[in-house]
């Protein structure tokens, strides 16, 4: 035989080797994944397959998704191999999105769509609770169990207050799943009219004798709107009374009235004070100038006599009338604290 072609035939038997032993890897590692779709009318190829190996996709996860549905009935365009494929590349949860189509067709009251549960699940949302509470409404305490404060806490208007603890019944809204709030909006929204319902009533005995009237008032105001889900019902579970704000408000304003009237007075007292203060001052100014005009008294009147403005008969006229003046103060009984004599002889 020629070397050249042992050599061809050679190789291409390697070839047909190796091709056919990736052919049987294949095939052993998908048979019974393919039977079993070819079993259950999945109708996933052997082709499907490969291109699964070769796209990284689970075969595995996509088959059975494929045969889930297809056992419970499913019957949707958009529900097909490569868009379960697509689904998984897209890092969504594929199992969780065929459980949520099972449980929305067996209800029978749902309807759901592979490509609304598939954006439901992209979206981050658990669209198998979203459809879970769809069919059996959930409860949601208000406040919240866990949570710091225990009540609802809201005044009347005759200011007594009144601890309320409410449960909501809501129900999954899949239109409105994506971008609407969820239970913390529903949780807010619900505190937000139990307090507005109690402070709208004029006394709280009204309200504790007919805690309904808060519920009927929440629900008028449709807290739902925007939200993912339907309020089908609010109830109160329990509510006592508290304390009375509107007493101790009402002692606080009056201990500040005090407490600022108090201010005012020792500011007029201190003022008063300052003022004494100065008018003694003013006082003690007027003796020291009297002192100062006493002092030259005797100067003037020496000064009188030596140039005989003031004869001697007038200056002893002088002092006889003050010795009198002196005289009738002593019988009297009254203060001498005025002038210095002014006839007391001055000095030569």
């Amino acid at each position: 035989m020629n070397p050249a072609l042992f050599a061809i035939l050679l190789v291409l038997g390697l070839l047909a080797f190796i091709i056919a032993a990736i052919i049987l890897a294949i095939f052993s590692r998908y048979f019974w994944l393919w039977v079993q779709s070819v079993m259950t009318g999945a109708k996933v190829s052997v082709l499907d397959l490969i291109g699964m190996l070769f796209r990284r996709v689970d075969a595995r996860t996509i088959v059975r998704g494929k045969i889930m549905s297809t056992q419970a009935g499913i019957d949707d365009p958009d529900l097909t191999t490569r868009s379960l494929e697509a689904h998984y590349l897209a890092r969504g949860n594929v199992p969780q999105v065929i459980r949520a189509l099972v449980a929305a067709h067996k209800s029978r009251q749902i309807t759901l769509t592979f490509r609304g549960a598939a954006a439901i699940d992209l979206a981050g949302r658990d669209v198998l609770d979203a459809v879970q509470t769809s069919v059996y409404p959930k409860v949601i305490d208000c406040p919240p169990k866990g949570s710091a404060v225990p009540f609802l806490d809201a005044i009347a208007k005759d200011g007594i207050q009144l601890k309320v603890k409410a449960r909501v019944t809501v129900r999954a809204n899949l239109q409105r799943l994506i971008g609407g709030a969820t239970e913390e909006t529903i949780i807010a929204r619900v505190g937000q009219g139990i307090v507005s319902a109690i402070g709208s009533a004029d006394s709280h005995k009204v309200v504790l004798e007919n805690p309904d009237m808060i519920s009927k008032a929440v629900l008028a105001s449709r807290l739902d709107d925007q939200t993912a889900f339907e309020i089908v019902s609010i109830d109160i579970a329990d509510i006592d009374v508290g304390e009375n704000i509107g007493a101790r408000l009402q002692a606080d304003k009056a201990e500040a009235d005090t407490r600022v009237a108090r201010a005012k007075a020792e500011s007029r007292r201190a003022e008063a004070v300052a003022t004494e203060q100065e008018m003694i001052a003013k006082i003690e100014e007027s003796r020291a100038a009297v002192v100062a005009a006493e002092a030259d008294v005797p100067r003037a009147v020496a000064e009188a006599l030596s140039t005989g403005r003031l004869n001697v008969m007038d200056y002893y006229k002088l002092r006889n009338i003050t010795a009198d003046t002196e005289m009738r103060q002593s019988i009297a009984g009254t203060s001498t604290t005025g002038p210095t004599n002014p006839t007391r002889t001055p000095a030569s």
